[in-house]
């Protein structure tokens, strides 16, 4: 549970906000249309609104654009959309009243989430539709998830201590204009995302030694020619976690194999770049995460409301969808290490890592799961932001498609780890076959830990159950990947 001091505006931010306040309560003692304050929306524009009615019509706008379908966002994304809602208008350019952010602020200091449908934005006009679900409850309508539980947005009022709002010109207009799905969705991902590379690292440095691979290819030397950081960072890891291993020792002078195939012998350009990948994409998410979204924009100083486009989501779009081809490529030469153990004629193991194969299936169908993942990555990273369709009576004619970029980005990393996680039972396995040999000290604490879990298998025994403990175990693996970079 937040505690209810955890957010909330400070007294600059309150100032800016007020300010920008000013100047769209002047346009309204004025006969001049503005879009957004005393007009229709989208190709509505051109609609004058009379002043009785302008509080009706910001009303209207958020249960009008309620529109979205499928499953509900996660509590974790609506938490960030609340966030980062409340800070875009805390910059002061939204003319929103103090009031708005401070009730955003209790839905989320008091853990009172919106339920948010997943479908239905085109990053046009931004997530317009998953931020009227999102602005709903605020009217004390819809419903929104305490605890877990679903509730009516009344029972969600009085949890944050607020009443229902009634909103003014322009504030109906300036919840909704934004990309707080799309970034809050892309901001979770790279989290997980940094953590699933070290993941990657750790354990391909486990396939690595199970297919008595070389760690030549992972000489700083090599590495400092072509001194990309993520590619140094990750060849730095693969040299610490192999190294002091006797499995390496026992094959250093009669290697058969003068090259290792290049899912073992290119992790760190691979896994590297899809580092890169991510310092680039917080670059971008970080402009974006404090940026100003809404249209029309205030400018206090200079006492005008001016219209653009701050609201498309072409940035996190984009960036959504490169980041989702780099998480996929973990997942991709995952695979192909997986391939590698399972195939004798290459490992030199038994065939699918079990003894007496034949009565025995072993790893077999864990590797057509990882493919099966693998392809399906393939076609979630078919770029969002090149199928643009126009809506709002062609008025917003190209659009980006961001959230359905953010979205098929968060499938995308939830395969990729998926695949590691059957890598990791493999990479274990191999391991246990090369027994007395031993690995390096790091990788010999990474395998007892997994047989804490899980035992090595000796006959074959249910693949999923054993996959679902590896993915937990992922989800607990931080203490073990905390040396890494």
């Amino acid at each position: 549970m937040l505690d209810k001091s955890a957010s909330e505006l400070t007294r600059a931010a309150r100032q800016r906000v007020v300010a920008g306040r000013e100047v769209v309560e002047r346009v309204l003692t004025q006969d001049e249309a503005v879009y957004g304050v005393n007009t229709g929306f989208g190709d509505l524009s051109d609609v004058r609104i009379a002043a009785e009615r302008l509080a009706i019509l910001q009303q209207r706008l958020i249960i009008s654009h309620c529109a979205g379908v499928g499953d509900a966002l996660s509590d974790a994304v609506v938490r960030g959309m609340l966030l980062l809602r409340a800070n875009t208008l805390a910059r002061g350019h939204s003319g929103v009243r103090p009031d708005v952010i401070d009730s955003l602020l209790a839905l989320l200091n008091a853990d009172v989430l919106p339920l948010v449908p997943s479908r239905g934005s085109v990053g046009a006009s931004g997530d317009l539709a998953p931020l009227a679900h999102l602005a709903l409850p605020l009217l004390g309508k819809g419903r929104v998830r305490i605890a877990g539980k679903e509730r009516t947005a009344n029972e969600g009022l009085r949890k944050a201590g607020i009443k229902p709002l009634v909103l003014q010109p322009k504030e109906g207009l300036a919840l909704i204009n934004g990309t707080q799905g799309m970034t809050s969705i892309l901001a979770l991902v790279l989290i997980d995302g940094h953590r699933l590379t070290r993941i990657a690292d750790l354990v391909s440095a486990m396939s690595t030694d199970a297919l008595r691979g070389t760690d030549t290819a992972f000489d700083q030397r090599l590495h400092a020619l072509r001194p990309y950081p993520g590619q140094q960072a990750s060849a730095a890891n693969l040299r610490q976690l192999l190294h002091g291993s006797d499995i390496r020792e026992s094959h250093r002078q009669n290697d058969v194999r003068v090259q290792d195939p290049y899912s073992v012998r290119c992790i760190p350009q691979v896994h590297g770049a899809v580092r890169d990948v991510l310092v680039d994409t917080e670059t971008k998410v970080a402009i974006e995460m404090n940026a100003v979204t809404d249209n029309p924009l205030v400018f206090p100083e200079d006492d005008e409301i001016l219209s653009g486009g701050n609201f498309h989501g072409e940035p996190m779009a984009l960036a959504a969808d490169t980041l989702a081809i780099g998480l996929s490529e973990l997942g991709a030469i995952s695979e192909r290490r997986i391939e590698k153990l399972t195939n004798t004629a290459f490992s030199g193991l038994p065939p699918f890592l079990i003894e007496d194969a034949g009565l025995n299936s072993g790893f077999m169908m864990a590797q057509v799961t990882a493919a099966a993942l693998a392809s399906e990555n393939k076609t979630l990273c078919h770029p969002a932001t090149v199928d643009s369709i126009p809506t709002s009576a062609d008025k917003e004619d190209h659009v980006s498609m961001g959230m359905w970029a953010a979205l098929k980005l968060r499938q995308v990393l939830t395969n990729s780890t998926q695949i590691l996680a059957i890598e990791l039972l493999a990479a274990a396995q191999g391991i246990d076959l090369l027994r007395p040999l031993k690995s390096s000290p790091p990788l010999e604490h990474l395998h007892a830990t997994i047989r804490k879990h899980l035992p090595a298998w000796t006959q074959d025994r249910e693949t999923a159950a054993d996959i679902a403990v590896a993915l937990q175990f992922l989800d607990e693996i931080d203490p073990i990947i905390a040396d890494l970079r």
